[in-house]
């Protein structure tokens, strides 16, 4: 499958039923480990939706595949310094989907530094992450909600 058909948008409130739904499936919730305390609250997904998307210094898209909405990526301010972060729906993984979106997304978030996080066995967005130019500068770990365990992680910085 060509992902020559990758793009991103603007974020639209029909888009947010299509992100539930890929919140809700646990082999998703496994590999990126460090997800929301239960992602079958959709109270909980429509407060944290409403408070990002209200938040200027937070740059939602939605990543479109041809006409499907495959998922979304985004950046954000944690501990004094711009991360990113993606999801997609399982649909869409292995289809170099999240590599393009992620380049799209450099392309006009050009913070330099930025820097990202993944579970140290998330072997795909590892790999995602390494193939648009991040490496890894250090290790962290916490309390992940999807594995019900501390959790250890890599951080990755993309400098230039």
């Amino acid at each position: 499958m060509s992902t020559d058909n990758v793009t991103l948008r603007e974020v639209v409130d029909q888009d947010l039923p299509l992100f539930f739904d890929h919140q809700l499936d646990p082999e998703a919730n496994r590999m990126a480990a460090f997800t929301a305390e239960n992602p079958a609250d959709i109270d909980a997904f429509e407060a944290h939706w409403d408070r990002i998307r209200s938040d200027d210094s937070i740059i939602n898209k939605t990543i479109m595949y041809g006409d499907e909405v495959a998922g979304h990526i985004a950046s954000f301010e944690r501990f004094g310094v711009t991360e990113v972060t993606y999801w997609l729906g399982r649909e869409f993984w292995g289809k170099g989907i999240a590599t393009n979106a992620l380049l799209l997304f450099l392309d006009e978030v050009t913070i330099r530094p930025i820097y990202a996080r993944a579970a140290k066995d998330n072997k795909a967005s590892l790999r995602v992450l390494e193939k648009c130019g991040f490496e890894i500068v250090g290790e962290d770990k916490a309390y992940a909600h999807a594995r019900s365990a501390d959790t250890e992680e890599f951080i990755l910085e993309l400098r230039d």
